[in-house]
């Protein structure tokens, strides 16, 4: 008996399905949907892009984009925020903002999630910095550490009262308490 083999889709297929909720995306041959967010993530997600954007857009140095979806070195990822040096910004003719990024981030922040793979999401932040992502952040509020990913793939890990490093250009100062902190309304 002949087995079916059912043959991976190319990416090319995968950007003409309808969009899913959450967001589905394209690593390695195989469609992943990302998990639902839940309060610490859609807090923190908010909170940085928030924090980023009021020192970075206003200057028109870089964008903080929630769920944007990049795809670029055969993949179709959606960080939970990928934020952008201005002059990287795919702008139409007309000036308004394109809906479609075929680049990579400047910064790559993802957030992990319960029983999400720290292993899987930390190889989309590999992914970017093979492919010119000056810097990568994993978040993991259960452990309180943000994870740095480097040019040259460098990861460092920091917790409490480090300084975060920011990319170039922006002038934040946030250490892991800081940003952990947000997850507290007393």
């Amino acid at each position: 008996m002949n087995a079916i083999v059912q043959s991976k889709p190319a990416l090319e297929e995968f950007l003409k399905l309808p969009e899913t909720e959450p967001a589905s995306e394209f690593i390695d041959g195989d469609i992943l949907q990302k998990p639902m967010p839940q309060g610490e993530h859609s807090v923190l997600q908010y909170e940085l892009c928030k924090t980023i954007n009021q020192l970075a857009q206003t200057q028109k140095i870089a964008k903080a984009f929630p769920e944007l979806r990049c795809t670029f070195g055969g993949k179709s990822i959606v960080p939970d925020i990928a934020v952008f040096r201005w002059e990287r910004i795919p702008f139409l003719p007309s000036g308004r903002i394109a809906n479609i990024f075929e680049i990579n981030p400047d910064w790559s922040i993802e957030i992990l999630s319960p029983n999400q793979s720290q292993t899987k999401v930390l190889g989309k932040l590999l992914h970017c910095s093979r492919h010119g992502t000056e810097l990568g952040w994993l978040l993991d509020p259960e452990e309180e550490t943000i994870l740095a990913v480097f040019p040259g793939q460098k990861v460092e890990l920091y917790r409490g009262t480090a300084q975060l490093p920011i990319i170039n250009g922006i002038e934040l100062e946030l250490t892991v308490d800081n940003v952990f902190s947000w997850l507290s309304f007393g």
